[in-house]
């Protein structure tokens, strides 16, 4: 049996149908992904669709300065909020030395955005002390009573995460109706342990006789009793003071929504600060069919205090073990819990949506600023600067696309062909993506990302021309076409592979200690590069040996750019048979 002949892939030369299949199937798929999702052009960003700039004025806390620190920790933690998916081009910067200015961009829920950036309150976790349903709802919604009857109206979420989940029977109150709606808070460590106790959750405390933040006297009380009875939620007007001025360690008001319907809270003295809370995300359960969750960890000065308070909450009924996580004086959402949560680590689980649970984790995680905000002003910015931006930097794309399509024609000839149709699958492909990635993550094209594209396309040509030149360098050593396509791919895939790695490296650091258009810029670059590869491996070179079969390029034609002559080509390699050896007679 003849042994196969070493140095040749029979794959790569006898099936390079099978690569451009397969990438002809993606590009279909995904152009049909993009008309069936109904997104057929890319998303733009603030420069050049327009969208919304907000003007935020810091204001001074108690114990805490306007300074620069401080408002730097302010622009970091916004940004990561309207930022929060991913590149969504939000610009957040400091204007002066107390005003803040976040530009978003057209095609972003503005709404759920200015609500993100708006809600600039520290963050709370304060124990609940009575509830009640507040408006046309208050006559159909049981009121919870002080001492926490087993009848307790539903624990609110507020909109910021919306959600109506179901409630788990509290163990010291298995009323049904208890069991509608609200939140459940497990332990995720699972840990047992003895709960201390806390001050600032009094299961005594009731509205007719509420706690107030440790003073005693009766005055403070009928206040606090008199604001409470007379506070309706419903009224934007009302509940947006409720609370107003209270320091962490008062007991307070507070309003809540859940479906519609908004809810008045009295709560206890701050448990836990916001600034405690080490890291929240939402994340979906798939080994009990929970859905999605919010994980909460806490730093050690967190846990214990988390521990105090949950420990003292257990003890209680609704509405009493539940706690209040209050973000700008708004209930977003008061979940129960029934042990005392130790470990430093607990879940929020209820009937959750996807975006419900993101939106109660971004909060839990980037809601505790070092200052407080006023919204000063919202205006609407116009794409007509951004617009004759981009008309000017597509015009310079165009021309220098032409210029390498004049230069790969005049030099390579017919194989231009093979890098104009290259560069069409890219460029098909690029957009394509940057289309579908705009609603998936958030991605919207400003200019730099526009200038990324562009450097692109010498990008992704240098490609090209790598592999041609190799396969000049074998057709000039003698070999014949076939052949030289096949031996020149290793070197020139090689080749290819460490300038795109360096390309895509530099890209992602880039994207990785910047923000706002200079990450878009980064995207793109990184984006056109990884797609540079898919085209040279599963296109370009396949094409290449379908071509190399064809009689225009196998016989060297002058016009196919693989003349061997005009390249200066040996002659070709021959061998020779081998001579024996010669007797001679001597006479």
């Amino acid at each position: 049996m003849a042994a196969p002949k070493r140095g040749r892939s029979a794959s790569a030369q006898s099936k390079p149908g099978r690569a451009l299949a397969l990438i002809l199937i993606a590009i279909v798929a995904l152009t049909g992904g993009m008309f069936l999702s109904g997104h057929t052009t890319p998303r733009l960003g603030i420069d050049l669709a327009g969208g919304t700039s907000i003007t935020l004025e810091a204001k001074a806390d108690q114990g805490s300065a306007i300074n620069k620190a401080n408002m730097d920790t302010a622009v970091e933690i916004m940004n990561r909020r309207v930022n929060g998916l991913g590149v969504s081009e939000a610009e957040v910067q400091t204007q002066g030395d107390r005003n803040i200015i976040v530009n978003i961009p057209k095609g972003t829920n503005s709404k759920e955005a200015r609500d993100q950036v708006g809600t600039t309150a520290k963050l709370y976790f304060r124990p609940v002390l009575a509830q009640e349903a507040t408006g046309s709802a208050a006559a159909t919604s049981p009121s919870p009573s002080a001492s926490g009857s087993s009848t307790a109206s539903p624990s609110p979420s507020a909109s910021k995460s919306g959600s109506t989940g179901e409630k788990a029977t509290s163990s010291s109150s298995p009323s049904a109706s208890a069991t509608s709606q609200g939140r459940a808070v497990t332990d995720a460590l699972k840990a047992d342990s003895t709960p201390s106790a806390s001050a600032s959750a009094s299961s005594s405390a009731s509205p007719s006789a509420p706690a107030t933040g440790g003073t005693d006297t009766s005055s403070a009380q009928a206040k606090l009793q008199a604001q409470y009875t007379a506070l309706d939620c419903s009224k934007k007007a009302q509940r947006t003071t409720a609370g107003e001025g209270a320091k962490p360690a008062d007991t307070t008001l507070g309003c809540g929504e859940i479906s519609g319907v908004w809810y008045k809270y009295l709560l206890g003295p701050a448990a836990v600060d916001g600034t405690e809370v080490k890291k929240a995300q939402a994340v979906f359960d798939t080994q009990t069919a929970a859905g999605w969750q919010v994980t909460m960890t806490f730093n050690g000065k967190g846990s214990k205090k988390f521990a105090d308070i949950t420990g003292q909450l257990a003890k209680n009924t609704q509405p009493q073990n539940e706690f209040g996580i209050v973000l700008d004086g708004e209930v977003v959402s008061s979940p129960y819990v029934s042990s005392s949560i130790t470990g430093g680590s607990a879940q929020i689980s209820g009937s959750f949506t996807q975006d419900e649970a993101q939106n109660l984790a971004n909060m839990l995680s980037y809601g505790a600023l070092p200052l407080s905000f006023q919204e000063q002003s919202v205006t609407t910015v116009t794409a007509a600067l951004g617009g004759d931006q981009l008309h000017a930097g597509l015009l310079a794309g165009a021309i220098g696309l032409l210029l390498v399509v004049i230069y790969l024609v005049a030099y390579y000839r017919g194989l231009s062909l093979v890098a104009m149709a290259s560069l069409l699958v890219s460029g098909i492909l690029t957009y394509v993506l940057m289309a579908l990635l705009g609603p998936a993550i958030g991605f919207a094209l400003n200019l730099p990302a526009v200038c990324g594209a562009i450097v692109a396309i010498g990008i992704t040509a240098d490609s090209f021309i790598v592999y041609f030149e190799r396969i000049r360098d074998e057709i000039r050593e003698g070999r014949s076409l076939r052949p030289a396509v096949e031996r020149a791919w290793p070197r020139a895939r090689r080749t290819i592979l460490v300038s795109d790695f360096v390309s895509f490296l530099a890209a992602a650091v880039l994207f990785t200690v910047t923000v706002g258009k200079v990450q878009g810029f980064a995207f793109t670059l990184g984006l056109t590069t990884v797609l540079d590869v898919v085209v040279v491996f599963f296109f370009t070179k396949p094409l290449m040996t379908l071509l190399a079969r064809r009689k225009f390029f196998a016989s060297g034609s002058k016009w196919s750019g693989l003349d061997p002559k005009s390249l200066g080509a040996k002659p070709p390699l021959r061998r020779t048979r081998r001579s024996g050896p010669v007797e001679t007679k001597e006479a």
